[in-house]
Protein backbone atom coordinates (compact mmCIF):
# COMPACT_ATOMS: atom_id res chain seq x y z
CA UNK A 1 0.00 0.00 0.00
CA UNK A 2 1.12 3.43 -1.08
CA UNK A 3 1.25 6.17 1.66
CA UNK A 4 3.11 9.49 0.72
CA UNK A 5 3.18 11.92 3.82
CA UNK A 6 0.20 10.37 5.29
CA UNK A 7 -1.99 10.25 2.50
CA UNK A 8 -3.27 6.76 1.74
CA UNK A 9 -3.63 6.84 -2.22
CA UNK A 10 -5.53 3.33 -2.37
CA UNK A 11 -8.21 4.66 0.18
CA UNK A 12 -7.85 8.24 -1.97
CA UNK A 13 -8.26 6.60 -5.05
CA UNK A 14 -12.30 5.16 -4.19
CA UNK A 15 -13.56 8.36 -2.95
CA UNK A 16 -12.40 11.37 -4.88
CA UNK A 17 -12.06 12.11 -8.49
CA UNK A 18 -9.28 11.19 -11.01
CA UNK A 19 -8.08 15.22 -10.93
CA UNK A 20 -8.80 15.71 -7.66
CA UNK A 21 -6.06 12.52 -6.88
CA UNK A 22 -4.17 14.01 -9.66
CA UNK A 23 -3.73 17.36 -8.08
CA UNK A 24 -3.31 16.37 -4.49
CA UNK A 25 -0.10 13.59 -5.80
CA UNK A 26 1.67 16.81 -7.50
CA UNK A 27 1.12 18.71 -4.16
CA UNK A 28 2.29 15.87 -1.85
CA UNK A 29 5.52 15.11 -4.39
CA UNK A 30 5.87 19.48 -4.34
CA UNK A 31 6.19 18.76 -0.36
CA UNK A 32 8.26 16.04 -0.89
CA UNK A 33 11.08 17.67 -3.21
CA UNK A 34 10.73 20.49 -0.32
CA UNK A 35 11.52 18.53 2.49
CA UNK A 36 14.46 16.63 0.55
CA UNK A 37 15.87 20.09 -0.49
CA UNK A 38 16.00 21.11 2.91
CA UNK A 39 17.45 18.14 4.16
CA UNK A 40 20.48 18.73 1.51
CA UNK A 41 20.77 22.21 2.22
CA UNK A 42 21.12 20.91 6.40
CA UNK A 43 23.62 18.24 5.68
CA UNK A 44 25.45 20.89 3.57
CA UNK A 45 25.28 23.59 6.22
CA UNK A 46 26.19 20.96 9.09
CA UNK A 47 29.62 19.64 6.86
CA UNK A 48 30.56 23.19 6.41
CA UNK A 49 30.02 24.12 10.43
CA UNK A 50 32.18 21.10 10.89
CA UNK A 51 34.76 21.78 8.58
CA UNK A 52 35.23 25.49 9.98
CA UNK A 53 35.33 24.22 13.52
CA UNK A 54 38.16 21.70 12.55
CA UNK A 55 39.93 24.67 10.64
CA UNK A 56 39.79 26.88 13.21
CA UNK A 57 40.63 24.66 15.82
CA UNK A 58 43.52 23.40 14.20
CA UNK A 59 45.15 27.20 13.63
CA UNK A 60 44.62 27.63 17.17
CA UNK A 61 46.61 24.54 18.09
CA UNK A 62 49.18 25.60 15.61
CA UNK A 63 49.66 29.35 16.96
CA UNK A 64 50.96 27.00 20.39
CA UNK A 65 52.53 24.36 18.80
CA UNK A 66 54.22 25.43 15.98
CA UNK A 67 52.61 22.82 13.71
CA UNK A 68 51.05 23.61 10.09
CA UNK A 69 47.63 24.64 10.44
CA UNK A 70 46.25 22.27 8.63
CA UNK A 71 47.59 19.66 11.01
CA UNK A 72 44.25 17.81 12.09
CA UNK A 73 42.89 17.58 8.45
CA UNK A 74 46.35 15.22 7.18
CA UNK A 75 45.80 12.02 8.97
CA UNK A 76 43.65 9.52 6.89
CA UNK A 77 45.89 9.08 3.33
CA UNK A 78 49.68 9.12 3.29
CA UNK A 79 49.99 9.85 -0.38
CA UNK A 80 47.00 12.18 -0.10
CA UNK A 81 48.69 13.97 2.87
CA UNK A 82 52.00 14.37 1.44
CA UNK A 83 50.34 16.07 -1.52
CA UNK A 84 49.04 18.74 -0.06
CA UNK A 85 51.74 19.21 2.43
CA UNK A 86 53.57 19.70 -0.48
CA UNK A 87 51.83 22.19 -1.97
CA UNK A 88 51.68 24.04 1.45
CA UNK A 89 55.41 24.14 0.82
CA UNK A 90 55.36 25.69 -2.42
CA UNK A 91 53.65 28.21 -1.55
CA UNK A 92 55.54 29.44 1.24
CA UNK A 93 56.72 32.95 2.12
CA UNK A 94 57.33 32.77 5.75
CA UNK A 95 61.47 34.31 5.39
CA UNK A 96 61.68 37.50 3.20
CA UNK A 97 65.61 36.86 2.89
CA UNK A 98 65.31 33.38 1.23
CA UNK A 99 62.10 34.39 -0.75
CA UNK A 100 64.50 37.24 -2.21
CA UNK A 101 67.20 34.99 -2.70
CA UNK A 102 65.70 32.13 -4.54
CA UNK A 103 63.90 34.58 -6.73
CA UNK A 104 66.51 36.86 -7.89
CA UNK A 105 68.41 33.50 -8.40
CA UNK A 106 65.66 32.48 -10.57
CA UNK A 107 65.56 35.40 -12.85
CA UNK A 108 69.61 36.29 -13.00
CA UNK A 109 70.25 32.25 -13.48
CA UNK A 110 73.17 31.15 -14.40
CA UNK A 111 74.72 31.20 -18.27
CA UNK A 112 74.43 27.36 -18.90
CA UNK A 113 70.79 27.26 -17.25
CA UNK A 114 69.51 30.04 -19.39
CA UNK A 115 67.24 28.71 -21.58
CA UNK A 116 65.45 27.17 -18.19
CA UNK A 117 62.86 28.35 -16.24
CA UNK A 118 63.75 28.41 -12.83
CA UNK A 119 61.41 26.67 -10.21
CA UNK A 120 62.14 29.34 -7.84
CA UNK A 121 60.18 28.45 -4.94
CA UNK A 122 60.51 26.11 -1.78
CA UNK A 123 61.45 22.60 -2.76
CA UNK A 124 59.20 19.77 -0.95
CA UNK A 125 60.13 16.20 -0.32
CA UNK A 126 60.51 13.31 -2.71
CA UNK A 127 59.95 9.95 -2.29
CA UNK A 128 58.11 6.75 -1.55
CA UNK A 129 54.89 7.91 1.26
CA UNK A 130 55.54 4.17 2.45
CA UNK A 131 59.18 5.32 2.89
CA UNK A 132 61.36 2.92 5.35
CA UNK A 133 64.42 5.21 4.72
CA UNK A 134 64.63 8.77 5.10
CA UNK A 135 67.07 11.13 3.74
CA UNK A 136 67.96 14.68 5.44
CA UNK A 137 70.29 17.20 3.85
CA UNK A 138 70.84 21.09 4.51
CA UNK A 139 68.93 23.03 1.71
CA UNK A 140 68.44 23.24 -2.06
CA UNK A 141 71.30 24.42 -4.11
CA UNK A 142 70.53 27.63 -6.07
CA UNK A 143 71.29 25.94 -9.23
CA UNK A 144 69.68 22.67 -8.50
CA UNK A 145 66.94 22.17 -6.23
CA UNK A 146 66.10 26.55 -6.63
CA UNK A 147 66.20 25.38 -10.71
CA UNK A 148 64.20 22.26 -11.26
CA UNK A 149 62.25 21.66 -7.96
CA UNK A 150 63.50 18.35 -6.78
CA UNK A 151 65.67 18.47 -4.07
CA UNK A 152 69.33 17.17 -4.46
CA UNK A 153 68.68 17.58 -8.02
CA UNK A 154 70.83 19.44 -10.80
CA UNK A 155 74.34 19.26 -8.79
CA UNK A 156 76.80 17.34 -8.43
CA UNK A 157 76.21 16.20 -4.46
CA UNK A 158 72.35 14.67 -5.98
CA UNK A 159 74.85 13.08 -8.88
CA UNK A 160 76.37 10.96 -5.81
CA UNK A 161 73.08 10.66 -3.67
CA UNK A 162 70.96 9.43 -6.71
CA UNK A 163 74.09 7.20 -7.84
CA UNK A 164 74.26 5.38 -4.34
CA UNK A 165 70.26 5.50 -4.00
CA UNK A 166 70.53 3.32 -7.22
CA UNK A 167 73.46 0.97 -6.64
CA UNK A 168 71.29 -0.05 -3.55
CA UNK A 169 67.82 -0.33 -4.89
CA UNK A 170 66.25 2.66 -3.40
CA UNK A 171 65.99 4.38 -7.09
CA UNK A 172 64.75 3.26 -10.45
CA UNK A 173 68.04 5.15 -12.20
CA UNK A 174 71.15 6.74 -11.10
CA UNK A 175 70.50 10.01 -12.06
CA UNK A 176 68.51 12.78 -11.53
CA UNK A 177 67.91 15.85 -13.86
CA UNK A 178 64.83 17.17 -13.75
CA UNK A 179 60.97 16.64 -12.41
CA UNK A 180 59.81 14.77 -15.44
CA UNK A 181 62.72 12.34 -16.11
CA UNK A 182 61.12 9.29 -14.62
CA UNK A 183 63.01 8.81 -11.41
CA UNK A 184 61.13 7.38 -8.70
CA UNK A 185 62.11 6.29 -5.60
CA UNK A 186 61.21 3.20 -3.54
CA UNK A 187 61.12 2.64 0.44
CA UNK A 188 63.11 6.03 0.56
CA UNK A 189 62.44 9.52 1.31
CA UNK A 190 64.48 12.84 0.73
CA UNK A 191 63.66 16.05 2.25
CA UNK A 192 65.97 19.56 3.56
CA UNK A 193 66.12 21.06 6.92
CA UNK A 194 65.24 24.16 5.19
CA UNK A 195 63.22 24.39 2.19
CA UNK A 196 64.42 27.17 0.45
CA UNK A 197 68.15 27.78 -1.59
CA UNK A 198 69.94 30.06 1.04
CA UNK A 199 72.87 32.99 0.58
CA UNK A 200 76.31 31.59 0.85
CA UNK A 201 74.39 28.25 1.77
CA UNK A 202 73.95 29.14 5.53
CA UNK A 203 70.22 29.57 6.69
CA UNK A 204 69.99 31.98 9.91
CA UNK A 205 68.41 30.84 13.03
CA UNK A 206 65.19 31.87 12.51
CA UNK A 207 65.10 30.44 9.17
CA UNK A 208 65.65 26.96 10.51
CA UNK A 209 62.95 27.70 13.32
CA UNK A 210 60.25 28.42 10.57
CA UNK A 211 61.09 25.32 8.22
CA UNK A 212 61.43 22.67 11.15
CA UNK A 213 57.44 22.40 10.96
CA UNK A 214 57.70 20.86 7.60
CA UNK A 215 60.52 18.80 9.20
CA UNK A 216 58.28 17.53 11.57
CA UNK A 217 55.31 17.17 9.56
CA UNK A 218 56.86 14.82 7.02
CA UNK A 219 57.96 12.35 10.14
CA UNK A 220 54.54 12.18 11.11
CA UNK A 221 53.37 11.55 7.97
CA UNK A 222 55.98 8.93 7.05
CA UNK A 223 55.09 6.34 9.78
CA UNK A 224 57.43 3.42 8.36
CA UNK A 225 60.38 5.39 8.81
CA UNK A 226 62.81 3.07 10.45
CA UNK A 227 66.68 4.03 9.23
CA UNK A 228 67.58 7.93 9.05
CA UNK A 229 70.79 9.35 7.27
CA UNK A 230 71.90 12.54 7.92
CA UNK A 231 74.08 14.46 5.49
CA UNK A 232 76.02 16.47 7.58
CA UNK A 233 76.57 17.95 10.93
CA UNK A 234 73.62 20.81 10.58
CA UNK A 235 70.91 17.78 9.41
CA UNK A 236 72.03 15.77 11.63
CA UNK A 237 71.51 18.00 14.41
CA UNK A 238 68.79 19.66 13.00
CA UNK A 239 66.57 15.89 12.92
CA UNK A 240 67.07 15.35 16.66
CA UNK A 241 66.02 18.73 16.81
CA UNK A 242 62.76 17.96 15.51
CA UNK A 243 62.07 15.06 16.80
CA UNK A 244 62.95 16.57 20.37
CA UNK A 245 60.17 19.44 19.45
CA UNK A 246 57.64 16.38 18.45
CA UNK A 247 58.29 15.06 22.32
CA UNK A 248 60.30 11.83 21.52
CA UNK A 249 62.86 10.93 24.11
CA UNK A 250 65.79 12.35 22.22
CA UNK A 251 69.43 11.12 24.10
CA UNK A 252 70.50 13.50 26.82
CA UNK A 253 73.49 14.12 26.50
CA UNK A 254 73.93 14.96 22.93
CA UNK A 255 74.72 12.25 20.47
CA UNK A 256 77.56 13.25 18.48
CA UNK A 257 78.06 13.79 14.55
CA UNK A 258 80.17 11.31 12.63
CA UNK A 259 80.75 9.75 9.27
CA UNK A 260 79.35 6.56 10.19
CA UNK A 261 78.44 7.17 13.30
CA UNK A 262 75.26 5.09 14.06
CA UNK A 263 72.63 5.31 16.64
CA UNK A 264 69.59 3.21 18.08
CA UNK A 265 66.54 5.60 19.03
CA UNK A 266 64.51 5.07 21.82
CA UNK A 267 61.93 5.30 19.32
CA UNK A 268 63.16 2.51 16.90
CA UNK A 269 64.76 4.39 14.58
CA UNK A 270 68.50 3.98 13.30
CA UNK A 271 70.19 7.47 12.69
CA UNK A 272 73.23 7.33 10.45
CA UNK A 273 75.69 10.55 10.54
CA UNK A 274 76.95 10.93 6.84
CA UNK A 275 79.32 13.45 5.23
CA UNK A 276 77.31 15.71 2.91
CA UNK A 277 78.35 14.97 -0.61
CA UNK A 278 79.42 18.56 -1.21
CA UNK A 279 82.28 19.53 -4.10
CA UNK A 280 84.21 20.44 -0.81
CA UNK A 281 83.95 17.25 0.65
CA UNK A 282 84.01 15.11 -2.66
CA UNK A 283 86.79 17.21 -4.62
CA UNK A 284 89.20 17.39 -1.44
CA UNK A 285 88.81 13.43 -0.77
CA UNK A 286 87.37 13.80 2.60
CA UNK A 287 84.53 12.34 1.32
CA UNK A 288 85.01 9.16 -1.53
CA UNK A 289 82.54 7.43 -3.30
CA UNK A 290 83.71 3.93 -0.83
CA UNK A 291 82.57 5.79 1.89
CA UNK A 292 79.42 7.10 0.71
CA UNK A 293 78.43 3.58 -0.56
CA UNK A 294 78.77 2.57 2.85
CA UNK A 295 76.36 4.20 4.36
CA UNK A 296 73.66 3.32 2.28
CA UNK A 297 74.91 -0.35 2.52
CA UNK A 298 74.56 0.22 5.92
CA UNK A 299 70.79 0.97 5.64
CA UNK A 300 70.07 -1.62 2.83
CA UNK A 301 71.75 -4.37 5.64
CA UNK A 302 69.15 -2.77 8.45
CA UNK A 303 66.30 -2.53 6.20
CA UNK A 304 66.66 -6.13 4.38
CA UNK A 305 64.17 -6.16 1.62
CA UNK A 306 60.77 -5.25 1.50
Amino acid sequence: MAVELGIDWAKAEDTLPAKAISAQRQASAARWNRSDEVSVCATVWSAMSLFRYIFNTSRKFSQRQETPAFWFMLDWHPMKNLTVLHERITRCRRCPRLVAHREAIARTKRRQFRQWTYWGRPVPGFGDPKARLFVIGLAPAAHGGNRTGRVFTGDRSGDWLYEALYRFEFANQPHSAHRGDGLRLSDCYIAAVVRCAPPGNKPLPEEFDACRPYVLEELRLLRGVRVVVALGKIAFDHYLRACLDSGLPVPSPAIQFGHGAAYQLPWGVTLIGCYHPSQQNTFTGKLTRRMFHAIFRRARKNLGRR
